[in-house]
């Protein structure tokens, strides 16, 4: 199991672990009849949490939704239902439930790719090496942005990778903070397809190949 989602499935079992707590001094799933600040900064938590983990336009995604439109942000009624999606999360997190077979594929051609880089880096050619690791990103935001159902064309024109990239921040596939490592993951491979090698150097190669690895495994396509 890769070190990101042994970090997603401790997050998800802290709250949980939180919830079952309060859960042993109430008398229902809801926790009506505890204190209600902690009651409310669970449940936004736990909403918190489905937001950030469920794929878009899953069931637990959905679950999520339809329990906010129907009672609302604040009804504690939600916490028990919610409580069981991110129980349901957790589950499909540990036995790998959310992975495609065709996420599964992309991501062996991918990695492919990325340990191409690697051993180009390795033997001090970093700039076919940041070439390289900028097309595996911007197919994975085009693969990313037809999973979230976000439209790949402009104008007529396949839209241009800092295009996806702030689309997909924009609909909150992603945070802005990913958004602004992506933009200088581009930018570096940019400099490198043009000639302008004297403008970064191997570590900054380095940086940024793990950087693209942990965000690839952190939002499959």
């Amino acid at each position: 199991m890769s070190s990101v989602v042994d970090s997603i499935l401790g997050d998800i079992r802290d709250v949980l672990s939180r919830y079952d707590e309060l859960r042993a001094k109430s008398q229902n799933d809801s926790l009506t009849d505890q204190p209600g600040a902690a009651v409310a900064e669970l449940l936004a938590q736990v909403c918190a949490m489905i937001q950030r983990l469920a794929p878009p336009g899953s069931a637990y995604d959905l679950s999520l939704k339809e329990g906010i439109k129907t009672h609302g942000w604040l009804s504690t009624y939600n916490l028990g239902r919610f409580v069981g999606v991110l129980r349901a999360l957790e589950i499909a997190y540990a036995r790998n439930y959310l992975t495609t077979v065709g996420e599964l594929l992309r991501a062996e051609l991918f990695s492919d790719f990325v340990e191409m880089a690697q051993h180009l880096l390795s033997e001090g050619y970093k700039d076919p090496a940041a070439v390289i690791l900028g097309s595996v990103l911007e197919e994975h935001l085009r693969q990313l942005s037809i999973k979230s159902g976000i439209s790949i064309a402009q104008d007529g024109r396949p839209k241009r990778a800092d295009s996806m990239n702030a689309s997909l921040a924009a609909q909150k596939i992603y945070s802005k903070l990913d958004q602004k490592s992506v933009t200088a993951w581009l930018d570096l491979r940019n400099r490198a397809a043009h000639g302008r090698y004297h403008e970064y150097n191997s570590d900054q190669v380095e940086l940024a190949l793990r950087g693209v690895v942990d965000f690839l495994a952190r939002n499959p396509a």
